[in-house]
């Protein structure tokens, strides 16, 4: 099984390019999805987080408003949470990847945003990473409900620049152009990597 890491900066039109993916046959992981269902009752990173920081559990979950204030109160805050949600995140993402290699799915897509930032592009086959003109990016993100210049500054501090990101991929997807445009790379991507012969640019453990 060939396995991709999908990544993007805030605004570049990751989860759109997730969905031609899975369009074109892949089975897609996403980071976010298993975060919230951590989160949920019963999550296992409901106890872990409710400890390190108290009152941010409401009726048996984790409450993101109280937990973002929380972490806006202390400076190593995103630190020790991320010290616990990681590695359960992880576990999930190995159990999800056996079970599809079982199934005997021929390509899975982990759409993480910040891969780059936990390391997890060393467990990936290659990265495709999406991107957008800065100032496309913006206009995106501004768009969103409830969006300020100052939140959205906030997000791109804990992301590593698109253009480091766009250095260290193996295959690039420009969102900007057009979604027929982004669909057709996807497609080319996807007929790329299950080539026979085809040999991935980076050794997966």
């Amino acid at each position: 099984m060939i396995v991709l890491g999908l990544t993007g900066s805030i605004g570049m039109g990751k989860s759109t390019t997730a969905s031609m993916f899975a369009d074109a046959g892949a089975v897609v992981w996403n980071a976010d999805t298993a975060v919230h269902q951590l989160y949920a009752r019963g999550g296992a990173a409901v106890g872990p987080v409710g400890e390190a920081f108290p009152g941010v559990v409401l009726d048996g979950a984790l409450d993101r408003n109280r937990l973002a204030e929380a972490l806006g109160k202390d400076p190593d805050g995103f630190q020790r949470l991320e010290a616990i949600v990681h590695p359960l995140v992880l576990n999930g993402r190995q159990a999800d990847l056996a079970a599809a290699e079982a199934r005997g799915v021929k390509l899975a897509v982990l759409d993480v945003p910040l891969l780059f930032e936990t390391g997890g592009d060393a467990a990936v086959d290659a990265v495709v990473v999406v991107t957008a003109p800065a100032a496309v990016q913006a206009e995106r993100v501004l768009a969103r409900s409830g969006m300020t210049r100052e939140r959205f500054e906030a997000i791109l501090a804990r992301q590593r620049p698109d253009a480091e990101k766009r250095r260290r991929a193996d295959f690039i997807i420009d969102t900007s152009m057009g979604l027929e445009a982004a669909r057709a790379r996807v497609e080319e991507i996807v007929g790329t990597v299950l080539a026979s012969g085809w040999t991935p640019p980076r050794q997966r453990p």
